[in-house]
């Protein structure tokens, strides 16, 4: 499975790669921001995408906005520190397929993981 991580932290990419790998999964690719997820998607062609909300350049609720404006289904999870409910409302009306508050256990993000792409697959 082809997994996009857009955070513009380093380290939140690192953590969440070492996750990805220890799930079995290596094809992994990195953007930090929303401008540049979109410049990465169409030649990568992620299975999933995590995405963190507060970003420079173009913030994870305007890059969802646009991605699914295009007619693009990829499930999406938000990574994000935005706990407030209005806010996690705000993502799913966008097209945010499931919601993990940062911090997170690796355990909650496989389980995210799991859950999303199970819905996905059903719903395919």
């Amino acid at each position: 499975m082809k997994i996009l991580l857009v955070d513009d932290s380093k380290t939140m990419r690192n953590i969440q790669k070492s996750i990805l790998t220890q799930m079995g999964h290596t094809e992994v690719q990195e953007a930090c921001d929303g401008l540049d997820a979109l410049s990465k998607v169409g030649s990568f062609t992620p299975d999933l995408m995590l995405v963190d909300w507060n970003m420079p350049n173009m913030d994870g609720l305007t890059f969802v906005k646009q991605y699914r404006g295009k007619g693009h289904k990829t499930p999406i999870i938000m990574v994000t520190t935005e706990a407030e409910k209005t806010r996690v409302i705000d993502a799913i009306k966008a097209g945010v397929n499931n919601y993990v508050v940062k911090p997170f256990t690796p355990d909650v993000l496989s389980q995210r993981i799991e859950e999303t792409m199970a819905k996905f697959s059903a719903a395919a």
